[in-house]
């Protein structure tokens, strides 16, 4: 499917494809930077194992509850504007971090996670306007969300200790991540003017009416299942790999790890879902290869580690990547990439905060990983039934029965 954008000149190319990237690495630093620093955030501020695990869950769940918000605030001041201003809102949630108060680590938190959510939603649509190939643009993007998460969790504790402000010091650094970000967004970004003429246009229904449609029910499974497997393993990784014997600070390499694998699934995905009538072809690979590192896990999580990591990390990428393209492929315009994005988001990522809660009350039920990661297995069901409706030739129409799509 063709995108909606016109040709540029090849700088103003790269400087649209530069853009965006610095957009996606802003959207996860904010969030897993907080994690490598609980020990000592703590030790700080004298936060409870319970509170500190909120705060870190607070952003996800923020993720949900914001999301569906992001395409009214599109149809009021544009796309661009609503990019621009969640950047904005996501440096003043860092600095608010910083500051002494307890209670201002959970507000800036909150702004944090709601000013990613609204760029979460927007940044497909806004690809799917722009991109003349939406499906190699949407690659970079998933790619560059995995490349933020990576470095957001390696690098933070060598910053705290180069920075030398402790951790405030290190979540200052992405704050200034978050301005450059802005800074190369407003010029290149455009204004959008010939666009909001056609606001009008767009069906006036609210976002949930979406859901009366098959098709955007299965968009939104398929998103939300993948969201699920990803914060769940993301979670619990490096515990269960302890448990089987490895060393703990392999296991964080090996998180590490499957982020890297996973931005190259992520790269390579989208790009080949958009050259594609349909896309069963790649919702079968994604579950083939969920069920080999899965399995792998399960079955000998001490033995041929390398590999079952990397097919997860491969798997996740990969699927997490063709979720948010299929959003593009199966909207008509982009207007309602963003409504079907913030109802498939909101589900989703409310969904995916209990994932790790779910895992963690059935390692403490059953004392083993065998019922937590059967649980995970039990979600590719429904996530391989829904991608394989997502994934069929058409798009979402302002009726209640999708309609077919434009060729490839």
């Amino acid at each position: 499917m063709s995108g909606g954008g016109t040709a540029r000149p090849r700088a103003a190319t790269l400087l649209f494809v530069a853009a965006v990237v610095a957009v996606a690495l802003n959207q996860r630093p904010a969030v897993v930077a907080v994690a490598p620093l609980l020990g000592d955030l703590r030790a700080d501020t004298g936060l409870s194992p319970a509170m500190g695990g909120l705060l870190t869950t607070l952003p996800v769940l923020c993720f949900g509850a914001f999301a569906p918000l992001a395409p009214r605030i599109a149809r009021r001041v544009g796309l661009e504007l609503a990019v621009a201003a969640s950047l904005l809102v996501l440096a003043a949630g860092i600095a608010l971090r910083l500051l002494s108060p307890v209670s201002a680590l959970y507000a800036g938190s909150l702004l944090a996670g709601a000013a990613i959510a609204v760029a979460n939603v927007l940044m497909p649509a806004y690809v799917k306007r722009e991109a003349t190939r939406p499906g190699v643009v949407m690659g970079v993007y998933s790619a560059s969300l995995n490349v933020g998460a990576a470095v957001g969790a390696a690098a933070t504790v060598p910053l705290a200790a180069a920075v030398g402000w402790g951790w405030r010091g290190a979540l200052a650094a992405w704050l200034v991540l978050a301005l450059a970000a802005l800074a190369l967004w407003l010029p290149v970004a455009g204004t959008g003017r010939a666009h909001r003429a056609a606001r009008g246009t767009v069906p006036g229904g609210g976002s949930w009416t979406l859901l009366r449609q098959p098709l955007a029910r299965q968009v939104t499974v398929f998103i939300g299942m993948q969201s699920v497997q990803f914060y769940s393993i993301g979670a619990w990784l490096p515990t269960l790999l302890a448990d089987a014997g490895v060393p703990v600070s392999e296991g964080g390499l090996l998180l590490g790890l499957s982020n890297v694998v996973g931005a190259a699934g992520a790269l390579l995905a989208p790009a080949q879902a958009g050259r594609m009538r349909t896309q069963r072809p790649l919702v079968l690979a994604v579950a083939g290869t969920y069920l080999v590192g899965l399995g792998g896990l399960l079955l000998v999580p001490g033995q041929g580690t390398l590999l079952w990591v990397a097919a997860f990390g491969l798997a996740q990428g990969s699927g997490f990547a063709l979720a948010l393209t299929l959003i593009v492929l199966r909207s008509p315009t982009p207007l309602t990439a963003a409504r079907l994005g913030g109802v498939a988001q909101c589900l989703g990522y409310l969904l995916a905060a209990a994932g790790p809660l779910a895992l963690g009350w059935l390692y403490d039920l059953t004392g083993g990983w065998g019922a937590p990661l059967a649980l995970l297995f039990a979600c590719l069901v429904p996530m391989t039934w829904a991608g394989w409706g997502a994934a069929r030739n058409a798009v979402l129409s302002t009726g209640e029965q999708p309609r077919a799509a434009s060729p490839a």
